[in-house]
């Protein structure tokens, strides 16, 4: 169903269901009914969980282009406006953003390290132009994100003053806040600067697919699967994002396709790996390792907390751990790091780690990420999580 069709049936006509929706569409466009709000809400679930759930729809997305400057790419994508909610670090809970009647389309972009193809928690700043001269398009800072079809992502809900060509410069702060190991040491240390032409066209949203879930499936504990970035319209399936394991393809600028932020996988990574937890629906994948690019003679402890069902690593979390042993404990903070073989995570080094010590791995703040439908009622209250050694 295309969501021209089904807004307009929802505006019209309110209780017609979904298929007697599609094929009404082109009798209201002939009885006269015009969009009354061009960007309405889809049905939110009812009775959520307070944990990842099924939403109640499903849409597509399209992709302006990509662009490469050093280490950096980026790919700039759109979808239909819609809600989502934002996590700070200053506030307690979520804050829900509802869509504006002057948004013109959700505009979300991906940014990610070209050596290892690994999706990068960066700071970004977004500047549109129209003919060289700025465009107000009611944003400047896109949010950290993570959505059930685009993984982890930025974006937000952007005004364009009317169709036509822009220019959007995407400038990426140096990765410096995130301690960096094996292939990313030294690196991602400057800015990035990437601009993406594109055509706003209101035609190319109206003819992106919607699609609404069986009533009887919202809600329930699963996720929508990963889109896949060669075909919009797809189920998802494999993205070609493990971590930085995977090429993803090219769009002929060497940027390839864009990562969606998945963590490693289990049997990839290296170290003494320990039976994966749940906590606040996320899954915590935790290792050991005594590589020397971790410590001078002691250990490094990494965990990577994920979302369930398509392991995105969860960006912006705060997290410690308490090392039990000797009669001893020690306080440790987790420091956010990126690794060639760890991939996104968040590691401490611990002297003196024996067999049989505990290690105790509490979450200090929820990661700070904005989500969409589906992952807003999750990741947020967490119990502590015990590893044995």
């Amino acid at each position: 169903m295309k969501r021209r069709g089904f807004l307009r049936g929802t505006a019209g006509i309110g209780a017609v269901g979904a298929a007697g929706t599609a094929g009404l569409a082109g009798c209201l466009e002939r009885l006269g009914f015009e969009e009354e709000s061009a960007w309405a809400n889809p049905p939110l679930v009812e009775n959520r969980p307070d944990a990842v759930y099924l939403p109640a729809s499903r849409e597509e997305m399209g992709t302006y282009g990509t662009a490469t400057d050093g280490d950096y790419a980026a790919a700039l994508s759109y979808t239909f406006p819609h809600r989502f909610w934002t996590v700070e670090a200053t506030s307690e809970g979520k804050t829900l953003v509802e869509v504006n009647a002057d948004d013109s389309l959700h505009l979300m972009v991906s940014v990610w390290d070209r050596e290892t193809h690994t999706a990068l928690p960066a700071t970004l700043r977004l500047e549109v132009s129209q003919d060289g001269e700025p465009v107000d398009a009611g944003t400047s800072s896109p949010w950290p994100m993570i959505s059930q079809r685009m993984g982890f992502h930025y974006g937000d809900n952007v005004q364009l003053p009317g169709e036509g060509e822009y220019t959007v410069r995407v400038t990426v702060n140096p990765v410096t806040g995130i301690e960096r190991t094996g292939a990313f040491e030294g690196r991602l240390e400057s800015p990035g600067s990437l601009e993406i032409d594109f055509e706003y066209a209101r035609s190319d949203l109206h003819d992106l697919s919607f699609e609404t879930i069986a009533e009887d499936r919202r809600g329930s504990r699963e996720a929508l699967p990963l889109m896949d970035h060669g075909d919009h319209g797809g189920d998802g399936g494999d993205s070609g994002d493990d971590g930085g394991n995977g090429d993803g393809g090219d769009h002929g600028d060497g940027a390839g396709q864009p990562p969606m932020g998945r963590g490693v996988a289990i049997e990839e990574l290296p170290g003494q790996v320990f039976e994966p937890q749940r906590s606040g629906d996320a899954t915590f994948v935790a290792l050991v390792s005594d590589a020397d690019r971790f410590t001078d003679g002691s250990s490094y402890v990494a965990v990577s907390p994920r979302t369930p069902y398509n392991d995105i690593v969860l960006s912006f979390t705060s997290l410690s751990a308490a090392v039990e042993g000797n009669g001893s404990v020690r306080q440790n903070e987790l420091a956010e790091a990126l690794d060639h073989e760890i991939g996104h995570h968040y590691g401490v080094a611990v002297d003196d780690l024996e067999p049989g010590d505990r290690v105790t791995v509490s979450v200090d703040s929820p990661p700070q990420v904005s989500r969409h439908d589906g992952y807003e009622t999750a990741f947020f209250d967490f119990e502590d999580l015990t590893y044995t050694i």
